[in-house]
């Protein structure tokens, strides 16, 4: 315990709302002093932290599914860590835990704060640190549930999935090919397209950044041609993460009572104007299909099945898990960039400390 106190918490904490995409210059880069933790709580060491693009809302001002983050509170973010201080029964020095560990080396959390920063132990015989922050961590809560439990896909049926390189995506076509789906990703680029269909076993993938046909064409057109190629039958599932002009292409390829899930909008996030909706809606009416929102904190009671039975599928070879991994604390700023301008590969990850 003695040591403690010579350790010092680096912290980057939000300084302003930003406009577009944010800079470095909206963080500021604090330090605080460690102390030991009062009866019942505990310190973490933060070891890796996963980038998510919905840190991107959190930055905002106004209402949604969880408070914005404040000016000057430490940037909220999941993560996982190793117990280095604990007067909590239910905690030992040595346990790994995943939770709202927030960018910063070490978290402090008095008893009367563990169930709400989400503090849990995870086994890291069942899968590595990083895999725990993707697969078996909010991004594949994510995606499970919001196929399985909104998406509902039955045997043979197409699922399409944005974003199908990324943490989610990845994860939501994996479990559709092992629910006996025709799976179809849409992603960025050659290198993506080729490692989602010959590592993770999709059907097909449609690089939204290139034409068969026509150089320089938008991303919808690209798509089009793409889900007329791969998807003859339409779509009965889809599973969107990006929303703008790729999400209004496919609600024109939907079958009778599809069911389209509203995961996330990264070609919105950091638009300067109004946030654009689907032009095409009226094509949930003509087909009698449904759109719904998952927020996997919804979930949280669940979780535990559904990592218990994807943990299974990575065991049995069944599903991977890729993660692109940035080292560094103070790259944080640059290292979030990398969720919008495409160049990440698979689930991102900073790590913070060696373990």
């Amino acid at each position: 315990m003695s040591t403690l106190t010579s350790l010092v918490n680096h912290q980057i904490r939000l300084a302003a709302r930003p406009v577009g995409l944010p800079t470095r210059e909206g963080w500021s880069f604090t330090e605080e002093s460690i102390t030991e933790p009062q009866d019942g709580g505990v310190v973490v060491k933060t070891l890796s932290l996963s980038l998510d693009p919905a840190m991107r809302g959190w930055m905002n001002e106004g209402k949604s599914y969880i408070p914005p983050v404040g000016i000057g509170e430490v940037m909220r973010a999941g993560g996982v860590g190793r117990i280095i201080a604990s007067k909590n029964t239910n905690f030992a020095v040595g346990d790994y835990v995943s939770g709202g560990l927030g960018v910063q080396e070490y978290l402090q959390v008095p008893v009367d704060q563990i169930k709400r920063s989400g503090l849990v132990k995870i086994d890291l015989s069942i899968g590595s640190v990083n895999q725990w922050l993707n697969v078996l961590g909010m991004p594949g809560m994510t995606g499970y549930f919001g196929l399985m439990d909104v998406g509902q896909p039955k045997e043979g049926e197409t699922v399409v999935v944005s974003g199908a390189a990324g943490a989610v995506g990845q994860t939501v076509g994996q479990m559709a090919k092992i629910k006996g789906c025709r799976v179809v990703g849409i992603a960025g680029g050659k290198a993506k397209c080729d490692w989602v269909v010959n590592e993770l076993g999709f059907d097909a993938c449609i690089d939204y950044k290139a034409s068969p046909t026509t150089a320089g064409v938008s991303s919808g057109s690209a798509v089009k041609e793409g889900l007329k190629e791969h998807c003859p039958k339409g779509v009965d599932v889809y599973f969107d993460n990006v929303g703008g002009e790729i999400l209004d292409t496919v609600l024109t390829r939907i079958n009778m009572k599809a069911r389209i899930i509203i995961c996330g909008a990264i070609s919105q996030y950091n638009n300067t104007t109004a946030v654009q909706g689907p032009k095409n809606y009226l094509s949930l009416l003509v087909n009698r299909a449904r759109m719904e929102g998952i927020v996997v904190f919804d979930y949280a009671s669940r979780y535990h099945l559904a990592v218990a039975e994807m943990a299974g599928y990575l065991k049995d070879g069944r599903m991977k898990s890729k993660e692109d991994v940035v080292v560094g604390l103070k790259t944080f700023p640059e290292t979030l960039i990398n969720l919008f301008n495409g160049s990440n590969f698979g689930k991102l990850v900073l790590q913070v400390a060696e373990d």
